[in-house]
């Protein structure tokens, strides 16, 4: 679960030092948030909801503002198998759907993070966003015609 919440918060934010104290932040206030578990339907839901709080948070941090997040995907580790070849490969390939992803509105970016990499369903999306699911639908539908256009550009 922290993989891939930092993975989200990490394309949410574009920067991974970033997404690691989102994330830290997020269990924090899970842990300190324990007592109402019991109220929650969908954890992982709740979950990802908190991280993406905290990083919003982080954004309207008025230093977060001033510093420019560092470009490149060493950030996400590449393991052994893949050739160095194939790892640059696959950086390019991260940086460029980071950099399309980045270019998303925030409303279809956190629409389209919480759908794919958080896993959860348009009806859950809107619960959590207090939002209409056709509403959510639509900045789902947006995000994946901008990222496709955008990826397809290049």
């Amino acid at each position: 679960m922290r993989v891939e919440l930092v993975s989200t918060l990490y394309y949410f934010l574009g920067n991974y030092e970033d997404a690691q104290d989102a994330a830290q932040e997020t269990f924090l206030k899970c842990w300190r948030g324990l007592e109402s578990v019991s109220d929650v339907r969908n954890l992982r839901a709740w979950i990802f909801r908190i991280g993406l709080n905290a990083a919003k948070d982080l954004q309207r941090n008025a230093w977060r503002r001033r510093a420019k997040p560092l470009i490149g995907a060493s950030a996400l580790a590449e393991g052994n198998g893949p050739s160095p070849l194939e790892a640059a490969e696959a950086r390019e390939e991260k940086e460029r759907l980071r950099h399309a992803l980045l270019a998303l509105r925030p409303d279809e970016k956190e629409v389209f993070l919480l759908r794919q990499n958080a896993g959860l369903t348009y009806e859950e999306i809107a619960s959590l966003r207090s939002s209409p699911v056709g509403t959510v639908k639509t900045q789902m539908r947006s995000a994946v015609a901008k990222l496709r256009q955008t990826l397809q550009e290049k």
